[in-house]
């Protein structure tokens, strides 16, 4: 149940930076994209998120559940959903450091037609999509504190969506910024830092 309040506060804090950039720039951040595909990909993506927050949230108070909804249970469940949920406050709390660091630039699609300024200090000296890598770690973490087939499901989906979109965004983001997100790239991992860089 922690884990699902936790990750519902994290989607209001992106409903939030939505509606400020509504505010400022005239576009809500992309929420609904341009694109046909970013569009297509948001039909998936919204029942995704909204399972990944209520099923925490709500199946620990519901008798007798289907065998799709009910959790494997083993020795030291109840520990690993507790390292889970520290592992999620953790990650949530460095994605803020992350959306404060990308100011207003911060962008939930692509959105060909807008040209957003190259974040490269940071988290993002390290790591080229660090946002995207915090919520696959949140994800998997929630898989391992409510491990159903549903929830696996909501996993792998959420999962290959931001695996697919991250490529996406990169060769969106060679096409805008030209040769200097392409020297970006060679320096910077996608999600793990590239420690050659520090020999």
């Amino acid at each position: 149940m922690v884990i699902g309040v936790m990750v519902g506060v994290y989607w209001l804090r992106v409903m939030q930076l939505v509606w400020r950039t509504k505010k400022t720039a005239g576009r809500a951040a992309n929420l609904v994209p341009p694109e046909l595909l970013g569009r297509v990909l948001r039909l998936i993506w919204g029942p995704v998120v909204v399972l990944w927050i209520f099923l925490p949230m709500l199946m620990p108070f519901v008798r007798g559940l289907p065998v799709g909804l009910r959790p494997v249970v083993f020795a030291g469940s109840e520990v690993v959903g507790w390292i889970a949920a520290a592992v999620v406050a953790a990650a949530f709390a460095v994605t803020w450091v992350c959306w404060v660091r990308m100011g207003t630039s911060w962008r939930m699609g692509i959105d060909p037609n807008e040209k957003t300024n190259l974040i490269l200090t940071g988290p993002y000296a390290y790591v080229r999509h660090p946002i995207y890598g915090l919520s696959q770690v949140m994800m998997v973490a929630t898989f391992c504190a409510w491990p159903s087939a549903v929830m696996g499901v909501v996993a792998i989906l959420h999962l290959c969506l931001m695996q697919w979109e991250v490529r996406r965004e990169d060769r969106y983001l060679v096409m805008l910024h030209g040769p200097v997100y392409g020297e970006y790239v060679k320096r910077v991992g996608r999600f793990v830092p590239r420690f050659s860089r520090w020999k």
